[in-house]
């Protein structure tokens, strides 16, 4: 049997003035792929072992959202940033901790998220929000000859893949691997079959997270239901 709790409230981490509250599932180990696929279609996401979604009573700014895959279509910088990175050599492993994986974090915090907190992480903190999990996850690495440019975490889930966390080099310029790595990660799907890749929560105030909405069509989860993102809303 599941429980339901509300967290106390604490400082939001995508709008600092505000203050944020989520809703956690417990226990944690009864989390498995199948229950957390419908979780997760229910604006749940996790960090670790942690499934929890917002809750906060006056803003509801938090969107899941997920890319319907058999319609996407790429835009004409993200099929150029797709034959960029055609050379990039991609390996799937299991969740474990490598010294090389997490000097690319570092980094990556330091150069992106630089004052959030997370510049901060040490090994244990890294594995706890990254290498802990009771579904299918992968860890993938993709390298450039041979030199790690870039991991992502994936949670493979019924009825797609959902995105947990990427981190890549930022100081090359122009590289656009966050967009290849979404590009990948639909055409995974779609090799599978998988009908969605789940992004997480979309904040239309919240200028790091814009990106997700130029992978259409998309769809934003409204009122417990699904519906189609339409343009207009982006902006």
């Amino acid at each position: 049997m599941f429980k339901f709790h509300i967290t106390g409230a604490y400082d939001c981490s995508y709008l600092p003035e505000k203050k944020a509250c989520s809703e956690v599932v417990t226990p944690e180990h009864q989390i498995d792929t199948q229950v957390y696929g419908k979780l997760i279609r229910a604006g749940f996401r996790r960090s670790g072992y942690y499934t929890y979604r917002p809750n906060c009573a006056h803003c509801d700014a938090c969107r899941s959202v997920r890319v319907r895959v058999s319609d996407f279509s790429a835009s004409r910088t993200q099929r150029r940033t797709w034959k960029r990175h055609q050379h990039l050599s991609v390996k799937q492993l299991a969740l474990q901790y490598d010294p090389e994986h997490y000097a690319l974090y570092q980094r990556y915090q330091v150069q992106r998220h630089a004052g959030g907190g997370m510049d901060h992480d040490c090994s244990e903190q890294y594995h706890n929000f990254l290498l802990q999990s009771h579904v299918d996850s992968q860890l993938v690495e993709f390298r450039d000859r041979g030199q790690l440019c870039m991991v992502s975490i994936i949670d493979v889930l019924p009825d797609g893949f959902s995105s947990v966390y990427t981190f890549f080099d930022a100081e090359v310029i122009q590289a656009s691997y966050g967009t290849y790595n979404i590009l990948w990660q639909i055409e995974q799907c779609r090799l599978r079959a998988l009908p969605y890749l789940y992004l997480g929560y979309w904040i239309k105030e919240n200028h790091k997270m814009r990106y997700k909405a130029n992978f259409r069509p998309l769809e934003v989860l409204q009122n417990n239901r699904w519906r189609l993102l339409e343009e207009r809303d982006s902006f």
